[in-house]
């Protein structure tokens, strides 16, 4: 048994509008996501005693980075889907479980469909700007495996890259 470090739980989104045409994508410079999941629940009194009925759970997404250039488009997507109700994907993958036989090359992950609920750009004379995202989520989401490639583990995360000039894009 191992401690997963918080930096290997990645979140990607994407317009729902643009799953034909765009790649899901990292926020650079996260520095805070949770999913949070609740139920309510009514009292019920019976001839027995009072019983509890539980209500279909709800889940919130939540992301908070230092607002950048890198960041900047997907920012946008999201302000514009905050503003005009536009539906996003979300996924909440772990980096420390890879996928095997069918799922070699993917990660462990929960797919979502949500709302944008709110968009916070905050900024202050002694610190970075920062902008925070809330979601709302539809349903439960799907757990499975998704593809996460280099590029969007590199926007995630800071990855090691050698001295030698870079010709992958040659």
């Amino acid at each position: 048994m191992s401690v997963i470090q918080g930096k290997r739980i990645v979140y990607l989104y994407r317009l729902l509008d643009e799953a034909k045409t765009n790649d899901a994508t990292a926020i650079a410079f996260t520095t805070e996501n949770s999913t949070s999941i609740s139920s309510d629940s009514d009292t019920v009194s019976t001839k027995s005693g009072s019983i509890r009925v539980p209500k279909d759970p709800e889940t919130e997404i939540k992301a908070t980075a230092i607002f950048s250039s890198e960041n900047d488009e997907i920012a946008k997507k999201i302000k514009s889907a905050v503003m005009n109700g536009e539906m996003l994907e979300i996924w909440e993958a772990n980096l420390d479980a890879p996928g095997d036989d069918t799922n070699e090359g993917k990660f462990a992950a929960t797919y979502y469909h949500g709302y944008g609920t709110s968009y916070e750009l905050t900024s202050n004379s002694e610190d970075h700007a920062e902008v925070a995202l809330e979601f709302a989520i539809d349903g439960k989401g799907v757990d499975g495996y998704a593809t996460i490639s280099d590029e969007q583990q590199a926007i995630a995360d800071l990855v090691f890259k050698d001295t030698k000039k870079d010709t992958s894009g040659e």
